[in-house]
């Protein structure tokens, strides 16, 4: 945009979550944790993709309920500084959305904390009652595809996004936008961002985007 707002977009797992995803902090209420972590060392060695992981997921879930999600939501690991970040993107009149290929009932609660925009894996609500369309299950590249689409609603070109992310999800979105910030990041993401922090201060990587913003 002309006036030289940005929109400041953040993954999830691993990137505003430490060390950890939605999948894991619910998995670790239904007791179902081993199970979880096999399906992800599945994930990551490429034997299964989003799709089929949500569809195990589906199945894995039947109990799930909203109260169980709410409080994985509240106890979870978010990285130091987060609402300060949220505040401060505000305050500027700037925008925050997260794009992440987790399931929006968990994701969505992110907008009480000050996102502005939630791209997520749609779900059936829990309790599942309902089939799971494969449809509504982002992969990598629908990063991309999401932020184009809200920078364009905004009237914003790429080089007015700034993004933080941490792994192979984000590598898409990572080769498409000069202002990229490795978060506790994967080797292979470090080398394609424009900047790279570790820690758990959001405020430090935040000013490492806005930085390379200024920079440009």
């Amino acid at each position: 945009m002309k006036d030289g707002r940005l929109l400041h977009v953040f993954d999830m797992d691993g990137t505003l979550l430490r060390n950890t995803s939605a999948g894991l902090e619910i998995a670790a209420r239904l007791g179902c944790l081993d199970e979880l972590r096999a399906l992800e060392a599945e994930f990551a060695a490429g034997s299964i993709d989003t799709r089929g992981f949500a569809a195990v997921l589906h199945g894995l879930w039947r109990e799930l309920t909203p109260d169980v999600v709410a409080e994985a939501f509240d106890a979870a690991p978010w990285i130091g500084g987060l609402p300060e970040v949220l505040e401060d993107i505000r305050d500027r009149g700037d925008r925050a959305v997260v794009v992440t290929m987790s399931p929006d009932f968990f994701a969505d609660r992110l907008r009480g904390l000050g996102v502005d925009d939630v791209v997520a894996s749609g779900f059936p609500p829990p309790p599942f009652r309902t089939a799971l369309d494969p449809a509504r299950i982002l992969v990598p590249g629908d990063k991309v595809t999401a932020v184009d689409r809200l920078r364009a609603a905004l009237g914003l070109d790429r080089d007015s996004c700034v993004a933080y992310g941490d792994s192979g999800s984000d590598v898409p979105l990572f080769s498409v936008l000069r202002h990229t910030v490795a978060v506790n990041a994967s080797p292979a993401l470090r080398a394609l961002a424009g900047a790279g922090y570790e820690g758990d201060d959001l405020r430090a990587a935040y000013a490492l985007g806005r930085e390379l913003r200024a920079r440009a």
